[in-house]
């Protein structure tokens, strides 16, 4: 493992009375869109939109997971199974009900994987919040079958250290068998499965001609030197402490992962699923808050880091901000070591009411170019080019003006099979469609599957 390295510290020479000073300065109001408005350019379309199902009104949306001509979008109450055969038309053929945050997804042949990082009464999908003070209380990963959509049924729950607040499926190299990399954090003396210091992962195996024996297999210590110790500076200029990972994206083909561990960045080399090895570690305490998220390029030289400055639940793209914090970090990578080259924010300015901030994304499929979008909260919804990572540009978007609070905006955005998907916390499931000759050749490439944080490379997938 390389030396930690630091991007920079240039802005703690700033007084914690002028920080707050910052922080506090109002978007400008000319520049952002007044309620209930939506503006897009002119190369993106939105082309349908249904409301989350009765059974979920009360929870959000969050992440998305495709499968053949299916959809399924989590929700803080369980998911749903959408019908995406025709995208200008989709269906939603299933709800399930099922409490737990944040319901992190991905599907693997018959099988839905479902992360619950709240504190539950029990594994059931009738549990009721419960201290994690309790020791018999239950966080961690359910399995449901899907092999009918119209009736998805629970197969299987393990409980993991810290529950499960996102999770990675690496699929094994016999085939017979795919595990899940659990990231969670924040621990607590008084938590007796979710005890301090917390530096890993647990790795979950799961026997695919048997998901009922599912279970922990191991629980590697990433963080040895106990990570990042953070800082107690003022928001925004606060670097999180690291005690666990937030999300880590496998790179399966290439053997790596990318781990966004909250006070750091980490590039674990994967070829052996059952004990990741730690490659290289960086560190931004200049601009970074909390490492979110990690999308890699299609080469896997080049991997993205994204910065959930306010945990997602506060006005960043604005002026006061400015363009390094909440945004993302392109680092470019050879011989296993990262090496910095920019920052990447949207230039939109949001209304100070609007939650934004660099969310969950992937890549179009675009032969020789490195291209993404993303999803940004109230920000909408990005498209991006980073082919020079050194000069990352935006070249398309979607956005609707500020909802009722800072709790709305979309969860994630995905490029699947010619399109675009949003999943949007209250306005539901959103599909567009991009035409742009820097992208249109992706409308070619067809995949049978995608779960954004277990990346495939899309050449010779052309049909």
């Amino acid at each position: 493992m390389s030396p930690l390295r630091r991007v920079g510290r240039l802005l703690a020479v700033l007084g914690a009375a002028g920080a707050l000073a910052l922080s506090t300065t109002p978007a400008q109001a000319a520049d952002t869109l007044p309620p209930g408005a939506i503006d897009m350019s002119d190369n993106v379309q939105h082309v349908a939109n249904l409301p989350r199902p009765d059974s979920l009104l009360t929870t959000i949306n969050t992440d998305i997971a495709f499968q053949g001509d299916y959809a399924y979008v989590g929700n803080y109450g369980g998911f749903s199974v959408y019908d995406i055969k025709h995208p200008k038309k989709p269906k939603l053929v299933s709800s399930v009900l099922c409490p737990g945050s944040q319901m992190d997804i991905s599907v693997y042949g018959n099988l839905l994987f479902g992360s619950v990082d709240s504190s539950r009464s029990d594994d059931s999908c009738t549990s009721v919040s419960q201290s994690a003070a309790n020791k018999a209380s239950w966080e961690g990963i359910r399995v449901f079958d899907i092999s009918d959509k119209a009736n998805p049924r629970y197969v299987k729950s393990i409980e993991t250290n810290c529950g499960s607040h996102t999770h990675t499926l690496v699929p094994g190299t016999d085939k017979a068998s795919v595990y899940l990399y659990i990231s969670s954090y924040s621990p607590s003396a008084s938590f007796p499965d979710c005890q301090p210091p917390h530096d890993l992962i647990s790795i979950v195996k799961v026997p695919l001609n048997d998901p009922a024996a599912a279970s922990v297999v191991a629980t590697p210590n990433l963080f040895p030197d106990g990570g990042n110790p953070g800082e107690s500076l003022p928001y925004p200029y606060r670097t999180s402490a690291t005690s666990g990972c937030h999300d880590i994206t496998a790179y399966p083909e290439k053997g790596v992962a990318a781990g966004a561990c909250m006070g750091e960045g980490i590039l674990l080399d994967i070829r052996n699923p059952e004990a990741p090895a730690v490659l290289d570690v960086v560190r931004d305490d200049e601009n970074f808050a909390f490492w979110h998220s990690a999308t890699f390029n299609n080469e896997g030289d080049k991997v993205i880091f994204t910065d959930e400055l306010g945990g997602g639940s506060a006005a960043t793209c604005n002026e006061a901000i400015g363009p390094n914090r909440g945004a993302d970090a392109i680092f470019d990578i050879a011989d296993g070591q990262m090496t910095f080259r920019s920052y990447f924010k949207i230039s939109r300015h949001q209304a100070d009411t609007e939650n934004c901030v660099a969310h969950n994304g992937s890549l179009i499929p675009v032969k020789g170019r490195d291209i993404m979008v993303q999803a940004w909260y109230q920000g909408g919804i990005s498209i991006w080019d980073f082919t020079d990572s050194a000069n990352p540009h935006e070249i398309g978007y979607f956005e609707r003006g500020p909802g009722e609070n800072l709790g709305d905006g979309y969860w994630s955005a995905y490029y699947y099979n010619g399109y675009i998907y949003g999943s949007e916390f209250t306005r539901g499931f959103d599909v567009f469609k991009i035409n742009d000759h820097r992208t249109n050749q992706a409308n070619s490439v067809k995949m049978d599957d995608f779960n954004a944080q277990t990346q495939p490379s899309y050449k010779d997938k052309k049909h």
